[in-house]
C-alpha cells in the first residue's frame, strides 16, 4: 500500500507527493471527494482512500514544529 500526501489541487487535477519524494498527477475525479491540500491519501491495488488519522497524526506535527520554531 502506498501513501501520498496531496501538495496542491490545481483546476481538475491533484498534485501528490509518494513518501518516498517522488511527484505524480492525477484527476481529482478518480480520488475521494472532500480531499484537500495536506490530506494522506493511501492506494492498494483497488482502491483509494483518504487517511484521517494519518492526515491528522501529520498535521499536529507540523504544529508541534511550527510551535517550535516561533517560540519566543
Amino acid at each position: 500500500m502506498k501513501k501520498f500526501t496531496i501538495d496542491r489541487i490545481e483546476n481538475d487535477r491533484a498534485v501528490l507527493e509518494c513518501e518516498n519524494g517522488s511527484i505524480v498527477s492525477v484527476e481529482l475525479g478518480s480520488l475521494p471527494k472532500n480531499i484537500g491540500e495536506g490530506d494522506v491519501l493511501r492506494f492498494d491495488e483497488n482502491s483509494c482512500f483518504l487517511s484521517e488519522a494519518e492526515t491528522q497524526r501529520r498535521k499536529e506535527k507540523i504544529k508541534q514544529l511550527m510551535d517550535k520554531l516561533f517560540e519566543e
